[in-house]
């Protein structure tokens, strides 16, 4: 299946050669795509989060402030596939996003564990859990595709898929298992730095490939993602109980929690990636 771009994203991925750049000046212009390239591809989350640090807590027009939310991010996606920000096979796999948080946060809200809660009333929870949580997991998904693609991301090094997979399961039974057997996310990182010492992210910021350890994109995506967890909490979306009397900033261990969470989505695209490139034979 061909991938339509738009044509913005088109401007921004199909660079000649500019070999008249160099120093300072070569440094600026990578610098400056970089962050064009990166806040495309935040695109999605960024207007989400925008929604919720604007949308009041009583809601608009009638509608409690979860189930506006759910509607945003409903029309954003929309609005995405129809310009062709971003395609049928993203929002697929963004749709796994979605199952995967919802299942993890129904167990984390639940009664005998409450690890958070939503404090709001919505038409639209199930479990407690207001559908719209789905897309803030989506919302990382949606970054790591559409980066994938904006920068032409390639994997060196990159560990068999066997225990790519078991690494990423690991992580996420032990966000269930450890209300009831201990917390062994430090053996599973441990696992996972031995896992990925040598993979390297090729990506192209303008016209020329850099390289970056992917375990520094993991441990920095997660940070990015503890700040944005910091301005739900705070705009009172959601809550922790150390949060409930007065807004405190979410505990630097949940950087760690993030982390693996990114580990894991980005196993789930990988493997995606590899299944369709095996199923997908091109035509001789």
């Amino acid at each position: 299946m061909s991938i339509h771009l738009s044509t913005f994203d088109t401007w921004l991925t199909r660079h000649p050669e500019q070999s008249e750049l160099k120093g300072f000046k070569r440094f600026l212009k990578e610098f400056w795509f970089f962050g064009l390239k990166c806040a495309r591809a935040c695109l999605f989350a960024g207007l989400f989060f925008l929604s919720v640090m604007l949308v009041p807590r009583s809601g608009l027009f009638g509608l409690p402030r979860y189930d506006a939310l759910l509607l945003i991010a409903v029309a954003i996606q929309t609005w995405m596939v129809w310009t062709q920000l971003e395609t049928w096979d993203e929002l697929k796999a963004i749709t796994v996003f979605h199952l995967v948080g919802f299942a993890l946060e129904a167990f984390k809200v639940s009664g005998n564990i409450q690890s958070w809660s939503y404090p709001d009333f919505a038409y639209s929870k199930v479990f407690g859990v207001p559908l719209f949580s789905g897309f803030m997991y989506a919302a990382v998904g949606s970054y790591i595709i559409q980066a994938w693609r904006l920068f032409d991301m390639r994997i060196r090094h990159h560990p068999s898929y066997g225990l790519a997979t078991l690494a990423a399961l690991m992580i996420y039974v032990n966000f269930f298992t450890h209300h009831y057997i201990g917390d062994y996310r430090w053996y599973i990182g441990a696992f996972v730095l031995g896992l990925y010492a040598r993979t390297r992210v090729i990506f192209r910021p303008l016209d020329r490939d850099r390289w970056m350890p992917l375990l520094l994109g993991f441990v920095l995506t997660g940070f990015f993602i503890w700040l944005a967890e910091n301005i739900g909490t705070f705009f009172g979306v959601w809550r922790y109980p150390n949060q409930i009397g007065a807004w405190a900033t979410v505990h630097i261990g949940k950087w760690s929690s993030w982390a693996m969470l990114v580990v894991m989505t980005f196993t789930i695209i990988v493997n995606l990636k590899h299944v369709k490139e095996t199923i997908h034979v091109p035509e001789p």
